[in-house]
């Protein structure tokens, strides 16, 4: 070649970095463009890569004049854009899996044929330097003959953002798709062409969305079997390959980029084994510590394995030899890999039609059914003698099989599932939202999930939603102190400041009501305060971190609590639902009779309910974030602690419930002095509780 190839990527996620990195370092290439249908995900690779031009679509990449084109997209896109960028006269280069299917991949080699153009496929794990290795050891005799090889992989995926449902939770096969190639991949390298597959797809239900998260295999190939174990729970993740031989055993571990040999030596066994863990841990100490001084200074990056799978690409064709990978072979093996998840992709589609199906008909659903204030909720208008609907990710213990309850199976994020249960309700008490776990888990279950709940209300005209708000959506850093706290008083000004949770709340909220400014919802919202009563024993009061089994109390735990007992706020729930010109108002619930932090804790304590506490003075506090915010500064990452963060923690008062007692009819029939007896005392407790309370303003 006389001149460099001209290339360009469609796709820009983390895949996308390795392939560039690879890239730069080959002087022969230019990376002209990049494409995404995000554009300003792909515009913003390209500018942190020094790439002038960034495109939306495959067709404007066109206009480039490109040799080469590397489709790093989703597998259900690869076929149409693979055909594509070879018609267009392009080399093609496509993540594994090939395609979804063989006949995709029928159809890509077709493409291949009629344009002339070379058609590659990177299957980086066996590409991976130490497997390179390992493979070198085993063609030098250093474990005789292969007999097996044991393929051990987990992994995780993206917490679920909400929006359209991704591939890998929607698909029964897709995990086995996504890391099973890779293991289908090896098994040929070390054992030859495969003869047999058998997997086995089981639910462990620890996963809502990923269905099949354990997968079993046995792969019969000509030169021996191998067995494949892919986990989305076993931690730490392992990357890990074993392979068995008539004299000595190689262990591979892709993560920790280390690789072993335990060989059979003369001697006795117990002799053998001695010296071979001996001398494997010390091999396996210095290369360790060799590999970590190697990932700092840069000279190992992670995931090697896509890196020297488009290196060798490349080389080939520069010098016009066959590609390493070829399209027959990336075929076959998604041709095994289809042949595996046949059972896991039927089943997943039974459970979706079966989930997917028109639930009986019910006049109020319930979201959030299974948390602390949906299960009194629940009980409640059970109790009342209501049939009702449910949205739940789980099976909710004493629901499943109550002829009173129905159960929509499905995550409030997802729209079609929120859409199954809106319809044919009347009434929706919207009381679920994240509640832990990432910043996904909170977009999710609380923006996503008010933004689908709001939605299929208004399409199907349900007479009202309640909608259970937060107090913790109020600016509490700016609250003047002693000012009386009404629904019109100031929201939170810097959300992004106070975390995930606070900052979604208030979204919601304001999502709820512009929805009853803009489109006439017939919604109600209720800010309770914090919700006590017997199950949140062990959830600490407000301005009270919760660390490491220990409740940490920010100051002398004098300040007021802004507490509702669990069953004050249900009256408040059915109130909003029944009460007539109430549509479109916010109230405030927070028990008149307060306590201070030090005597919830002090009950919590009598009965050992509470955890170690330890009162903090505020300027520890303060110069502990302080040193939290530098240091985030300095590694240019955001931090779970901040000054505004310690300021915001304490609660405000004093709250004015007013509005809830004058148009809803709302006191607490049960309050805190009786809610704090019932939450903490045993069945012979004696009236030292009480006692307690009563000495409470």
């Amino acid at each position: 070649m006389t001149k460099k190839l001209r290339v360009g990527l469609v796709g820009t996620g983390y895949v996308s970095q390795h392939h560039l990195r690879a890239l730069k370092k080959l002087d022969y290439v230019q990376v002209a463009a990049l494409c995404d249908s995000n554009l300003d995900r792909a515009t913003k690779a390209a500018k942190e890569a020094g790439i002038a031009c960034a495109y939306r679509s495959l067709d404007e990449l066109g206009h480039e004049r490109l040799d080469v084109i590397h489709i790093l997209t989703p597998p259900a896109s690869h076929c149409a854009l693979t055909v594509q960028a070879l018609k267009m006269g392009c080399h093609v280069l496509v993540e594994k899996p090939m395609a979804p299917s063989s006949d995709e991949c029928g159809r890509m080699m077709d493409a291949a044929k009629e344009t002339g153009r070379i058609l590659s496929v990177s299957h980086s794990a066996r590409f991976d330097p130490v497997v390179l290795e390992a493979l070198r050891l085993v063609r030098q005799g250093a474990c005789g003959d292969v007999l097996a090889v044991d393929f051990l992989r987990s992994s995780d995926y993206p917490p679920y953002p909400g929006g359209a449902m991704p591939a890998h939770y929607r698909e029964g096969g897709y995990p086995f798709l996504d890391i099973g190639v890779h293991g289908l991949s090896l098994m040929e390298t070390f054992l030859g062409a495969i003869q047999a597959v058998d997997v086995r797809h089981v639910a462990t239900g620890r996963d809502p969305y990923l269905t099949f998260d354990e997968w079993h295999g046995s792969i019969q190939c000509d030169r021996g079997t191998g067995h494949m174990y892919l986990s989305w729970n076993v931690r730490p993740i392992q990357n890990e390959l074993i392979i068995h031989g008539t004299g000595g055993v190689i262990h591979v571990d892709c993560y920790l980029q280390i690789c072993t040999v335990r060989k059979r030596l003369p001697g006795p066994k117990m002799v053998q084994r001695i010296v071979m863990a001996s001398t494997n841990s010390a091999s396996m100490f210095f290369k360790v510590s060799g590999n970590v001084v190697r990932f700092a200074t840069g000279r190992l990056l992670p995931s090697p394995g896509i890196g020297v799978s488009v290196t060798k690409f490349y080389e080939a064709l520069h010098q016009g030899a066959a590609p390493p990978v070829s399209a027959e072979e990336g075929r076959r093996i998604v041709r095994w890999a289809e042949h595996a998840t046949r059972g896991a992709s039927a089943d997943k589609r039974a459970m979706l039609e079966q989930a997917a199906a028109a639930p009986p008909p019910a006049k109020t659903l319930v979201t959030g059914a299974s948390g602390f204030l949906g299960r009194a909720l629940v009980a409640r208008l059970l109790s009342n003698g209501e049939s009702i609907r449910v949205l739940a990710r789980r099976p909710v213990a004493g629901l499943e099989g109550n002829p009173r309850v129905h159960v929509v199976r499905g995550d409030l994020g997802d729209p079609e599932a929120v859409e199954r249960a809106v319809e044919g309700v009347e009434l929706v008490y919207h009381v679920g939202a994240g509640m832990r776990g990432g910043t996904e888990s909170f977009e999710s279950g609380t923006v996503w999930g008010t933004k689908n709940v709001v939605a299929a209300c208004l399409r199907h005209g349900i007479r009202r939603l309640v909608y259970v708000s937060s107090v913790s959506v109020l600016d509490h850093a700016g609250h003047p102190k002693g000012v009386a706290i009404t629904e019109s008083s100031p929201q939170e000004p810097h959300p992004e400041l106070r975390g995930a949770y606070s900052q979604t709340k208030l979204i919601a909220e304001n999502l709820v009501l512009d929805a009853i400014r803009m489109q006439n919802l017939p919604a109600v919202i209720l800010r309770p305060g914090q919700i006590f009563g017997p199950g949140a024993e062990k959830t600490p009061p407000s301005g009270v971190i919760g660390l490491a089994g220990r409740w940490l109390v920010m100051g002398s735990g004098r300040l007021p609590l802004n507490l509702v007992y669990v069953e004050d706020v249900v009256d408040a729930l059915l109130a909003a639902a029944t009460t007539p010109d109430v549509s479109g108002r916010v109230f405030q619930l927070v028990d008149p009779t307060t306590l201070t932090q030090r005597e919830y804790i002090e009950a919590a304590k009598r009965y050992g309910s509470a955890p170690r506490v330890s009162f903090v003075p505020k300027l520890v506090l303060y110069t502990l974030a302080l040193g939290v915010e530098l240091l985030g500064r300095v590694l240019h990452r955001s931090v779970p602690l901040s000054r505004y963060k310690i300021r915001s923690l304490a609660p405000i008062s004093p709250f004015d419930c007013s509005a809830a007692r004058d148009e809803l009819g709302w006191t607490p029939a049960v309050g805190t002095r009786e809610g704090l007896l019932r939450t903490f005392s045993k069945a012979d407790a004696n009236d030292s509780v009480l006692a307690l309370a009563g000495n409470t303003r």
